[in-house]
């Protein structure tokens, strides 16, 4: 009613019998659920407007100048990952900050696999909620994408606790966010974690994580960075 969409159009909606809502309509119900800007673009997608943003998943080459510098923060772990949250490219301190990607190459494959992520993440709860509200958000965009299937079906064979989150439908964005973690050699950490579009590689996301000055988590960054270096020494 507040929509403005008819019962019986409704009906045809949930049944799955009208598949081609108009722009107009979707607008509607997004204002009536008072979506947010990513749960509209979200809406969008499901009902195959948003064009734009489907088709191919990002290329996993990384731009060499993206890579020089993101090696140029040596006391800013900094990542590359696409999508199906799949960490193309880090620089030392970052593969020092995961421990060397010891157990999965995949940010989600991570908080829900892998056992040190309860130690490493004391906000775990809410790490996996955002992780798999962020990776909703793109399999609308891409539901065909394969590395993108293989990555959620894996984690619905799994991880009850995904199962979980999955079938809540949370749908929003990553954007500035303060994180802490308990880094096994260095201690407990507070960063601020902020995220790029990648606009050479439409897809792709650049995350960098940096800790305010004079802090216990900047001296425990720059330990963090020491270590890396001479461990490569």
């Amino acid at each position: 009613m507040l929509a403005g969409v008819s019962v019986d159009y409704d009906v045809r909606l949930e049944q799955g019998r009208e598949r081609r809502p108009s722009a107009q309509v979707l607008d509607a119900v997004a204002a009536t659920l008072q979506l947010t800007a990513d749960e509209r673009t979200y809406l969008f997608a499901l009902a195959g407007m948003a064009l734009s943003v489907r088709g191919a998943s990002a290329p996993d080459r990384v731009d060499p100048a993206l890579r020089q510098l993101m090696d140029a923060l040596p006391d800013n772990p900094a990542l590359v990952h696409n999508g199906a949250n799949d960490v193309l490219a880090a620089n030392e301190i970052a593969d020092a900050l995961f421990d060397g990607w010891s157990f999965s190459r995949n940010l989600l494959e991570i908080v829900f696999g892998d056992p040190a992520a309860r130690g490493f993440y004391p906000d775990r709860a809410q790490v996996a909620a955002n992780a798999v509200a962020g990776f909703r958000l793109h399999h609308g965009s891409h539901p065909d994408d394969p590395r993108t299937c293989a990555v959620l079906d894996g984690l619905l064979a799994s991880s009850p606790e995904f199962r979980r989150l999955w079938t809540a439908h949370d749908t929003r964005g990553k954007a500035l966010e303060r994180k802490r973690l308990h880094h096994p050699q260095v201690g407990p950490l507070t960063l601020t974690m902020q995220t790029f579009d990648v606009r050479s590689a439409p897809g792709q996301h650049l995350v960098v994580y940096h800790a305010e000055q004079g802090t216990d988590s900047m001296a425990a960054l720059r330990l963090l960075g020491s270590l890396a270096a001479t461990r490569r020494r």
